[in-house]
């Protein structure tokens, strides 16, 4: 029996599959050591349901109390490539109780949808991936091996696929597919990210006599407006990606002074910057622009201007003719009847990092609307839930099975 006529003799237990989605979303796994709350609990959950499996999970923490859960399941077929599935344990926080008409964490499955925080972003993800590899398991042997990784702190500073590349744990991957909620489009491209801090530091005197003051609000002020101009630049230059839309450069964060005090003129001054760029952007180039252009600034009212890269997050851009692009879109037609659709994230995610800095080609694709993420009465629906399940065990076998890669490892 050709691969391409299996699909239907893959198994896939929905009840089990959604049943422990409810149980992740019922986990208020939000990084908030203050209040006793972390990816933890999730994470243990998580643990719980690889050693049902037979599986052996290994834990590390990125950080304390910050655990990432990885099983290795060998399909007993031979030698073949390695296929990476991975998802998040950690949410964002509910948010204000009163925006919410379902309990945040009471998982209420409502006219085929599963409500919750971190339903769709991306507790869904991380069951269907699970339910996926153990479907495929006892569907027979395949060849080469999967990783079934969940990894802690992707809504932060992202430390849990950080740990994951700089323990070597991406060294055998051959292909990622990250669980993320992208309602049904393949995603192979994803904007990178580039935040900054800028501090001006200038000189305080009183707000009646500015003439003692270096202001270096009016420094931070020039800045903001010149990195419009450098917005238009990069539109000019790099276009409108057909997934990704435009680049830009966005100020998120402004502060100086104080309130109480408006008649004294502050003697420093920030300003954050959040920019997404697009492929094609070269990221060393545009970080010394930010810089030259605060220098400047700077020198020009006798303001030091100082620049802080806090996070550099190249764009993906995997082939569409990527082998595991390929075997997610195969698997996708074969499961839905349907003709793939591609699309692009238009964040971050820990493919991001396992492309950037572990060399894994990556793609996006998961249960969940892909707009629904952080929003009060977020939900996902149940029959994406089920059908992710099933293209991510066809996508596998397919990836695996592929003659080109057979013994790749």
């Amino acid at each position: 029996m050709s691969v391409s006529s299996q699909v239907d003799t893959i198994h896939i237990d929905e009840e089990a599959v959604v049943a422990f989605t409810q149980a992740l979303v019922r986990i208020p796994s939000v990084n908030d050591p203050a209040n006793g709350r972390s990816e933890q609990p999730a994470a243990e959950l998580v643990a719980a349901k690889m050693r049902e499996f037979g599986w052996e999970p290994h834990i590390s923490e990125a950080a304390p109390g910050r655990p990432n859960v990885v099983a290795v399941v060998d399909g007993g077929g031979g030698a073949g490539p390695t296929l990476m599935f991975e998802g998040h344990t950690d949410v964002v926080t509910e948010g204000a109780l009163d925006t919410w008409t379902v309990d945040p964490y009471g998982a209420e499955i409502r006219d085929g949808r599963l409500y919750g925080r971190g339903s769709a972003d991306m507790k869904a993800g991380v069951a269907a991936m699970l339910y996926a590899v153990r479907a495929l398991q006892l569907a027979g042997p395949f060849p080469g091996r999967i990783k079934v990784c969940a990894l802690a702190d992707e809504e932060g500073l992202m430390l849990g696929v950080h740990h994951f590349v700089d323990s070597g744990l991406a060294a055998d991957v051959d292909a990622a597919i990250v669980c993320e909620p992208e309602a049904g489009e393949i995603c192979p491209v994803s904007k990178g990210a580039i935040r900054f801090r800028v501090d001006f530091h200038g000189r305080m005197a009183h707000g009646a006599m500015p003439q003692h003051a270096r202001n270096p609000i009016r420094t931070a002020g020039a800045f903001v407006l010149a990195l419009t101009e450098l917005e238009r630049e990069l539109h000019s230059r790099h276009g409108v990606h057909p997934h990704l839309g435009l680049p830009y450069i966005t100020p998120t964060v402004a502060t100086a002074g104080d309130l109480d005090q408006i008649n004294v003129i502050p003697a420093y001054a920030t300003v954050a910057i959040d920019v997404r760029t697009v492929p094609g952007v070269d990221h060393p180039s545009l970080i010394e622009r930010v810089r030259a252009i605060a220098a400047a600034l700077g020198t020009d009212d006798e303001v030091r201007a100082e620049v802080a890269v806090l996070v550099d997050r190249p764009p993906v851009d995997t082939p569409v003719d990527a082998p595991v692009v390929v075997a997610l879109a195969e698997a996708h037609t074969a499961v839905t009847g349907e003709e793939p659709t591609y699309g692009g994230v238009p964040g971050t995610t820990d493919g991001t990092i396992l492309t950037a800095r572990g060399g894994v080609p990556s793609v996006v694709y998961g249960p969940g609307g892909k707009w629904i993420a952080h929003q009060a009465d977020e939900y996902v629906e149940l029959a994406e839930i089920a059908q992710c399940t099933r293209v991510y065990a066809e996508a596998a076998r397919r990836f695996l099975h592929a003659p080109h890669l057979a013994g790749t490892r």
